[in-house]
């Protein structure tokens, strides 16, 4: 136990945890500044060695198998205090030396050859879309909304999101488009309601056929066609490419790859427009618990990536712009909603799968309220003037 307490004794610092271990014994770490209050019981004494080396993955795993219980809390509570103690657990000489090696494997963490990126998406996209009904909105958008103000619906930020992502892009009647990873289809049906002629590129056959049927419904199947396809395989030209929430699954040695295809697929006036979750600090590595068991092979850049390799393809940054809390306020929708929704969840999937995504929602949803994570937006063109030289662009999507 005594690793895991001078873990805790020295990173603990704002708020105070209450540790119940295995033989009964109540420790106390942290209480020298205001913050989260958290009782937690580890039930195996295996965990402390664990803990002590590994904590982002082991107590995911504990609170998944059921030998971390919260008393008077919950994964939440958990998770902000180490948010706002990140500081002190990053220093920790252990911690240190682990990060180290996180990344100098990344790479290799993120390695995504064309079968591989299949099977790390299918990972995740190929569960029950029932599940994902429990605690999206109506259109399945699974990715950061826009939130005009925090006491928006989770439906309306969903489609504000939408509905600038369109505008952006000056969506006009017969342009095409290629959008890149299109999940349930929400953005290549608004882009087709608009009057284009929508290509999109998917690797999940359970998101396509729920995409084809809901395009249907929407009366739209004739101009938007769902092909299950990696994004390094197509070819064509097209007006537009579109790609939100796709980015974060390329993984850092396929950067180049990635911009490559875009530049590859736009005409010589056309220009793209990508949506992705990166960090304000310089480039790390992605968490293990994450790696692990929801996003294999994901990586979430740094503006200092993603710029060195529109530099190396030769790409033009026509507009950025930074979307700070709206994740969070994204991600504490789903994560009432999947609570509100829990024991269908557990019939669905199993009492495991509920504890594993609770931890993961909890993780994220803290990322973005205080830790390092945002979403950006860029407008990409081979051409000096393929974007619209003003900014008047943005100002009118704001005024729409």
């Amino acid at each position: 136990m005594w690793l895991l307490s001078n873990l805790l004794t020295k990173f603990i610092r704002n708020g105070k945890m209450t540790l119940i271990d295995a033989a009964g014994r109540i420790h106390v770490f942290g209480g020298v500044n205001p913050g989260p209050q958290v009782t937690v019981r580890l039930t195996d004494p295996a965990l402390y060695i664990k803990m002590a080396l590994n904590p982002e993955l082991h107590a995911g795993e504990a609170y998944m198998n059921g030998t971390l219980l919260f008393e008077g809390c919950d994964v939440g509570d958990l998770m902000l205090l180490f948010s706002v103690n990140r500081g002190g657990l990053a220093t920790h000489p252990t911690q240190r030396v682990l990060r180290r090696i996180w990344r100098g494997a990344k790479r290799i963490h993120q390695a995504n050859p064309v079968k591989i990126a299949a099977a790390n998406a299918r990972h995740h996209y190929d569960i029950s879309t029932a599940i994902y009904r429990l605690f999206l909105d109506e259109s399945l958008s699974y990715s950061c909304a826009y939130f005009e103000t925090p006491q928006d619906t989770l439906e309306q930020a969903q489609f504000n999101k939408l509905e600038r992502a369109t505008r952006k892009l000056r969506i006009k009647p017969g342009m095409s488009v290629c959008e890149i990873g299109s999940g349930w289809g929400s953005l290549a049906i608004h882009m087709a309601k608009a009057g284009a002629r929508v290509t999109a590129l998917n690797v999940s056959p359970e998101q396509i056929a729920v995409a084809r049927t809901r395009a249907a419904e929407a009366g739209v199947a004739d101009r938007v066609e769902f092909r299950e396809i990696d994004y390094r395989n197509m070819t064509g030209k097209f007006d537009r490419v579109a790609s939100v929430g796709m980015m974060e699954h390329v993984g850092i040695g396929h950067f180049d790859e990635y911009f490559g295809k875009i530049k590859e697929l736009l005409t010589d006036d056309g220009y793209a427009f990508v949506h992705c979750i990166g960090r304000m600090l310089p480039p790390g590595s992605t968490g293990p618990f994450i790696r692990k068991y929801i996003f294999p092979g994901a990586y979430v850049p740094s503006l200092s990536e993603v710029y060195a390799s529109t530099e190396r393809t030769g790409l033009w940054v026509g507009d950025m712009e930074t979307l700070r809390l709206h994740y969070h306020y994204t991600l504490q929708h789903w994560r009432q909603r999947f609570a509100a929704h829990r024991a269908e969840a557990a019939a669905l999937e199993g009492e495991t799968f509920c504890r594993m995504w609770e931890y993961y929602l909890a993780a994220v949803d803290v990322g973005f309220m205080n830790g390092s994570n945002m979403v950006f937006q860029i407008l990409l063109s081979p051409k000096i003037d393929g974007v619209p030289i003003v900014r008047e662009l943005c100002e009118k999507v704001e005024q729409a």
